[in-house]
């Protein structure tokens, strides 16, 4: 049995922040970004902590040295993300100024082995936030923190800006930084081509509904909770089996059925008035889809958010097979490049005629994101440090609350092989009744 973390005696130190440059001399440029990446609820920071088990030989490698040398490799190529963001005064637009001021970079040690943290499958939150790169300022595109543990071990904790990147390209950029300390060419080339992804601004008004948002009793809160559940794989069948006879077809998908069953747990967490709107938001990558596709090398953001609309109470009266039916149904808008366009020109308008606020957090939207199969892991980074285990924390992006992320079960329970993992964020006081909607599964 792995040896339990005292937490009265753990402790992280930190070293001095420094500003790792690109290895080699890289271009002085200002970029403009794509009308996706201009989305103002993509100000937020996207942290995933990788975990590597010590080895046996390191023949005298530090791994933050190696890393640290990684990322000055990486950045040659990838040499917009040692420059700085900003949005203009004048047209709220994003620009990236490309002059090698470095990523800040932070090297921590910790006073525990990685085993006494379960090599932080299902950690505690509040222990992951001491091995990711504390509260990065908004204009740097990624920051990345090393730390070192008593066993030879270490964690990297990677922090990407939603602005420049989505969870694919954040996974190329890390890869790239594996490859690279493994002495290999990169397997993808970077490809910026954000022009691409530039909407046209629509002449003729846009109708947008006014419905009223639904309104729970429990919001604006400052007392915030978050929490993972677990579903095993024979619960997860049976949902599936359950819906499936309610009326929906035999190829639902484990992301559908968790949507559906989420949305509505959520509504009568909340308390979610009935004559309000609620509105499910989830994304559907482009980067195939379009035409004609983008290149591989392609790491902006390449996504289109789809909306599905329904009052509090058609939410509690439809059955989870009518609602994932409406999943399955919208999913199909983004398979016609028409749609594809259009829906990109609007995000262009509402750009143009300075309508791009942060969505605020009410409970009446709930956002989905799916880290399931992002491709996270990379295999090894240098000479043999294979990876052990990647997790998420959670990330003010459409104001926390309303959004719920889908993880990979860990692995270090056997139970929950094929499982899979619900990260929600919620007011304190609704938290208990949304663990009574899971435990109703089991």
């Amino acid at each position: 049995m792995a040896p339990q973390l005292n937490t009265t005696e753990f402790s992280v130190v930190k070293e001095e922040v420094e500003l790792v440059k690109p290895s080699k001399a890289t271009p002085s440029d200002v970029l403009s970004l794509s009308t996706l990446d201009n989305e103002a609820n993509l100000e937020c920071f996207s942290k995933a902590i990788y975990v590597y088990k010590a080895q046996h030989e390191t023949n005298g490698v530090d791994p933050a040295e190696m890393i640290k040398q990684a990322l000055c490799d990486a950045l040659v190529y990838y040499y917009p993300l040692a420059g700085r963001l900003k949005r203009l005064d004048h047209d709220g637009r994003l620009q990236l100024t490309c002059d090698a001021t470095g990523v800040p970079f932070l090297v921590a040690t910790a006073n525990c082995r990685l085993s006494s943290l379960n090599y932080l499958d299902d950690i505690d939150f509040e222990i992951a936030k001491n091995f990711v790169f504390p509260s990065p300022t908004s204009d740097c595109p990624i920051v990345l923190q090393v730390t070192r543990f008593s066993c030879g071990g270490f964690t990297i904790g990677f922090g990407i800006s939603h602005m420049v990147s989505d969870g694919f390209g954040a996974a190329q950029i890390f890869k790239a930084m594996a490859e690279l300390s493994k002495g290999e060419e990169l397997s993808v080339k970077p490809v910026w081509e954000r022009e691409r992804l530039v909407g046209t601004p629509i002449k003729e008004p846009i109708n947008f509904n006014s419905c009223p948002p639904a309104t729970s009793p429990y919001m604006p809160s400052s007392d915030i909770v978050d929490e993972i559940f677990y579903l095993k794989s024979d619960t997860m069948k049976r949902l599936k089996e359950d819906i499936i006879n309610g009326g929906s077809p035999s190829n639902i998908t484990t992301f559908e059925i968790l949507a559906a069953f989420v949305w509505k747990a959520r509504l009568r967490a909340l308390e979610l008035n009935h004559d309000g709107k609620t509105c499910l938001y989830f994304a559907t990558g482009l980067r195939k889809l379009i035409d004609p596709p983008l290149p591989e090398g392609y790491y902006g953001n390449a996504f289109l958010t789809s909306a599905v609309e329904l009052t509090g109470r058609e939410l509690e009266e439809k059955s989870l097979s009518e609602i994932v039916n409406m999943i399955k149904e919208k999913k199909k808008d983004v398979l016609d490049n028409n749609y594809i366009k259009k829906s990109i020109d609007i995000c262009e308008t509402k750009l143009a005629h300075g309508d791009n606020s942060k969505i605020k957090a009410t409970g009446a939207l709930m956002a989905l994101t799916d880290w399931r199969n992002l491709g996270l892991v990379s295999d090894e980074f240098g000479s043999g440090w294979n990876i052990e285990n990647v997790t998420s924390l959670p990330w003010d992006c459409f104001g926390s609350v309303d959004l719920c992320t889908f993880l990979p079960a860990p692995k270090s329970d056997p139970s929950l092989k094929g499982g899979v993992g619900i990260l929600v964020s919620l007011p304190r006081q609704a938290m208990p009744m949304f663990k009574r909607e899971i435990n109703a599964l089991h």
